[in-house]
């Protein structure tokens, strides 16, 4: 199993149908999964399938967080949006990776954005475990189009 960076491919189709509102019009979240999670490109919507799961206490749940102030700007011709950081506290779990995806009641639900690799495991032990997203404008947003 494997989990590669990339911009999911349902996205790319649903954004052109204008099934995406980054600016207030849709709600979207973050869920985190286990070395041992197989997504990428071809992943259409959240699954609970090896997400990650909480050792002890209830840091985290399934389907992760909702991601806040989604920024949407434009800097010369490429357009990015940006995602306020988000953290689970008093956490024990590890995660590999991470899907971002669309919950909401009108149009797909559930539907697959990006799937972000971290590049090996990272643990919280009884400690915050966070996802610190790119400086918007610095040229290595998560969702930018140029």
């Amino acid at each position: 199993m494997a989990i590669s960076q990339a911009v999911c491919s349902v996205f790319k189709q649903e954004l052109l149908k204008g099934n995406h509102d980054f600016d207030g019009g849709a709600t979207y979240y973050i869920a985190l999964y286990t070395s041992s999670a197989n997504l990428g490109a071809a992943t259409t919507a959240y699954s609970t399938s090896n997400e990650a799961t909480n050792a002890s206490g209830t840091a985290y749940s399934a389907g992760g967080k909702a991601l806040t102030s989604p920024t949407v700007t434009l800097s010369g011709t490429t357009a990015f949006v940006d995602f306020a950081d988000v953290s689970w506290t008093s956490a024990s779990f590890t995660a590999n990776g991470a899907l971002i995806y669309r919950q909401d009641g009108s149009g797909p639900t559930n539907d697959a954005v990006v799937v972000l690799a971290f590049g090996g495991d990272f643990t919280a032990s009884n400690g915050t475990f966070t996802v610190q997203f790119p400086t918007a404008g610095g040229g290595s947003e998560i969702i930018r189009l140029g």
